[in-house]
């Protein structure tokens, strides 16, 4: 892709303008979105993401436009994986619900700025040094054994980076409304809303690491990889109030999403193989006759893992339910 420094800054702008936008329209008067509110803007976001990711197919080819759909929709499924876990920071800091879309979007924000930082890193170590695929790779491999193995393991709301974090700063028992600190008895203390952001700030330092490796997996374009995490990330506040009591149901979703970090893994380390440089690996000449991953298979085996595990999880949860109901649990 031969993107300018224009089209860079009018997309970075855009985004921008867009997070602005919903601040003032929707999160600056606190409340709790409706159903059908969050329903409508959920869609919305979702088609302009599909509509931005055919734009891409038509003017710059269908092998990006596959790159950008396949990071979307892993991208989207990771940040409904950092819904789950905002759910229960949400409910371990007892966040009042019409507050929570503040803390949603400062998180959002904090996510994306988080991302960018690392896009701008990734695509630096890329176009400089061939053998980051090999780091990369590993590291996918890694954790996406964490993430089938250790997910909901800890509590981020009384872990030990926030039992650290009250130690230091004295915090007041009570919300005051949205206000990060407030004055008692001519003390200044921090509200627990201020945790909850401290909080959000560093799972998504962890998301990230996550997220940017699994994208640079699929796409070494850094515009597609930006693109495609500004639109996961849009629209995730209403997501969150949308589909808030089918979090809990999808528990098979850290399973899916393990399977989905490792295929990138095992794509990424075949990729640094044809790439291959290292001295001591075939001699220092490229590795060829393992064929890479083509980009139609690996969003087909995005979307069908996605699907499975939802349908799984569903199903299971369900019948999970109706053997409560039958005996004598309800």
């Amino acid at each position: 892709m031969n993107i300018t420094p224009l089209v860079w800054i009018i997309t970075i702008a855009v985004t921008i303008l867009f997070f602005v936008w919903e601040f003032f329209v929707h999160v600056r008067k606190p409340h709790e979105p409706t159903v059908g509110e969050s329903a409508r803007w959920s869609a919305f976001y979702i088609g302009l993401a599909l509509l931005f990711g055919v734009g891409i197919g038509l003017v710059s080819g269908w092998n990006y436009g596959g790159e950008y759909f396949a990071g979307y929709l892993t991208e989207k499924a990771l940040s409904i994986d950092n819904l789950f876990v905002f759910l229960i920071l949400m409910t371990g800091f007892a966040v009042p619900k019409i507050y929570q879309q503040k803390v949603l979007m400062i998180g959002i924000v904090i996510a994306l700025i988080m991302r960018g930082g690392f896009i701008a890193v990734g695509a630096a170590l890329i176009e400089n040094f061939s053998w980051v695929f090999y780091v990369f790779g590993a590291l996918l491999l890694f954790l996406a054994y964490r993430q089938a193995f250790a997910h909901g393991e800890s509590d981020p709301a009384n872990g030990r980076f926030m039992r650290f974090v009250r130690r230091i700063l004295p915090v007041s028992d009570e919300y005051n409304g949205d206000r990060l600190t407030v004055v008692k008895g001519g003390r200044r203390f921090v509200t627990p809303m201020l945790l909850v952001i401290v909080a959000i700030g560093m799972i998504d330092l962890v998301f990230a690491i996550d997220s940017i490796p699994a994208i640079y997996g699929l796409t070494e374009e850094a515009y597609i990889v930006f693109t495609a995490n500004a639109f996961a990330l849009m629209g995730l506040r209403q997501l969150y109030f949308l589909i808030g009591g089918l979090l809990e149901r999808l528990v098979y979703l850290a399973q899916g999403l393990a399977v989905i970090l490792a295929f990138i893994g095992v794509k990424l380390l075949i990729h640094a193989l044809h790439k291959n440089e290292l001295p001591f690996i075939n001699g220092g000449e490229h590795v060829t006759f393992i064929p890479e991953i083509p980009i139609w298979l690996s969003l087909l085996f995005i979307a069908a893992t996605i699907t499975v595990a939802t349908v799984a999880s569903l199903a299971k949860t369900r019948k999970d339910r109706a053997a409560l109901i039958g005996g004598g649990g309800a």
